[in-house]
């Protein structure tokens, strides 16, 4: 099961914004993820770290990040990579795949971006 590792309280209850699951090795991102969130989502970064095969960051739920959180998930790969592993960044709603194209994160050395291009605007 899945740990809670970064939380935000919305509407009264507290939902899950970034977790991480070892097997398969999954961060999941959810919700809104900005630098006022950056210190919640580090424990899940930490275990995403030490992963022994490819993760996979699952951002179907994202629906809103900025500059702090692709700043983690290069380092994320970076790690990674230096271990022979990759991340796939997988679901991204169009808002989060142009900022990840904005930012260049998938192309970045062991970064692959699941599904088309955006078209620009």
């Amino acid at each position: 099961m899945a740990k809670c590792l970064a939380l935000s309280i919305r509407f009264g209850y507290v939902s899950t914004i970034v977790d991480f699951n070892d097997l398969p090795p999954v961060l999941r991102c959810a919700g809104d993820e900005d630098r006022s969130t950056q210190g919640g989502r580090r424990r899940a970064l930490t275990r995403a770290f030490r992963a022994e095969t490819d993760v996979i960051v699952d951002l179907t739920e994202l629906a809103f990040a900025d500059a702090s959180l692709m700043l983690d998930l290069a380092m994320l790969a970076r790690r990674l990579r230096a271990h022979g592993r990759a991340i796939l960044l997988r679901g991204a709603q169009p808002q989060i795949r142009k900022l990840i194209e904005m930012v260049g994160l998938h192309r970045l050395p062991g970064v692959t971006l699941e599904g088309p291009a955006t078209t620009p605007a």
